[in-house]
């Protein structure tokens, strides 16, 4: 089954993949792929959110081993650093964040080489998340969906990808055709009975 996580701007998507990551392994299911933390600094600028924090950018932590990859940096905070790239797929695809082509190449080779990880019982593949450089463009995490339009296999029967509300509607269209089931799902505690059921951990 291939489990599209969405949700507004904020609402702990993330928070609660990890989470589910955790609980999973608990239960001997493995997770592999990529979940993405925000980087959030303390401030009271115009940038802060409720809470008082600032999203300067955003990691990617791969899965199972945990290596943190330094991901994604504000546009606005890469330009005053020196880091923007006006060449780099993120420029090109005028996203606020600034996405390093590197970056994007690690996050790659790491789903490239599920096949010489593969776990011993059936897994759950995890991609956070999916954006407009994979659904609109075909570039950004390209090898992730790939493996996403494989549909079910044997090591990772099923698969969660997160998605924002505005680009579910592609979602659907490019990956829904190669899984037997789609099901949209919220971080809540339904989402997570959905998927403790298709691993028949309930």
């Amino acid at each position: 089954m291939l489990f599209l996580l969405t949700g507004e701007v904020q609402t702990g998507k993330t928070r609660w993949l990890e989470s589910l990551v955790v609980r999973l392994s608990k239960e001997g299911i493995a997770s592999f792929g990529v979940v993405a933390p925000g980087v959030w600094v303390k401030s009271s600028g115009s940038r802060s959110d409720a809470n008082g924090f600032e999203k300067l950018g955003i990691d990617n932590v791969l899965l199972p081993e945990g290596t943190v990859v330094p991901f994604a940096r504000r546009r606005d905070l890469a330009q005053a650093e020196g880091s923007f790239d006006a060449r780099s797929q993120s420029a090109a695809a005028g996203l606020r964040w600034e996405i390093s082509d590197e970056a994007i190449r690690c996050v790659n080779r790491h789903f490239a080489n599920a096949s010489t990880v593969l776990p011993a019982s059936p897994s759950l593949l995890v991609v956070d998340e999916l954006g407009q450089l994979e659904l609109r463009r075909d570039g950004g995490l390209s090898v992730a969906i790939r493996m996403l339009e494989r549909g079910s296999t044997a090591a990772f029967p099923h698969a969660l990808a997160v998605v924002r509300r505005d680009l579910l509607p592609f979602a659907k269209t490019r990956l829904s055709g190669s899984w037997e089931r789609t099901e949209v799902i919220e971080p809540c505690e339904g989402g997570l009975g959905l998927i403790m059921n298709a691993f028949d951990l309930r």
